[in-house]
């Protein structure tokens, strides 16, 4: 872990890429506003409003990950970096909202379909996302304050999508 900031700004990259996808997605203009979030279920659907069509990412949960720890990454400058100090997997919830049948059932559809198609998060994307000022649209306001080249200087981050196997 590279930074005290690195666990939100990992939730802010995955939110903003699952609104980008969301959003080039023929099959979900007529249904109108899709929003992501990143709130605990119990909060993602503001009390007395009507249920709109949102995807909602929860971290649930975090857990060591051994593997990597005792791994080797490069950092920025070619140099090999022995015994990462901090590895995590990060175990999300995936919920959906939907103002109609069905809908609750295809943005999670879509998520899914992206994670799986883009399993790995290169520097690059992880950079300008984190540049990108749609990330700080007020409620990643904290995830701004961490430059995207600090990031990129703490190490390779190795970024990765992976489906939970029980």
């Amino acid at each position: 872990m590279s930074s005290a900031l690195a666990i939100a700004s990992v939730t802010a990259v995955l939110k903003h890429l699952l609104g980008n996808v969301l959003v080039q997605q023929p099959t979900l203009t007529g249904m109108g506003d899709v929003t992501v979030s990143a709130l605990p279920p119990d909060r993602a659907l503001a009390d007395g409003t009507e249920e709109r069509n949102q995807l909602n990412l929860y971290l649930y949960r975090l857990t060591p990950n051994s593997g990597w720890r005792h791994g080797s990454t490069l950092s920025s400058a070619g140099e090999r970096r022995e015994n990462l100090p901090l590895a995590l997997d990060l175990h999300y919830l995936l919920t959906a909202y939907g103002e109609r049948d069905l809908q609750a059932e295809i943005l999670p559809g879509y998520a899914i379909q992206f994670f799986y198609e883009t399993p790995l998060l290169s520097r690059e994307t992880i950079r300008a996302t984190l540049s990108s000022p749609g990330t700080g649209n007020g409620s990643n306001a904290g995830v701004t304050a961490l430059p995207a080249m600090r990031l990129a200087r703490a190490g390779s981050p190795r970024w990765r999508c992976a489906a939970h196997r029980a």
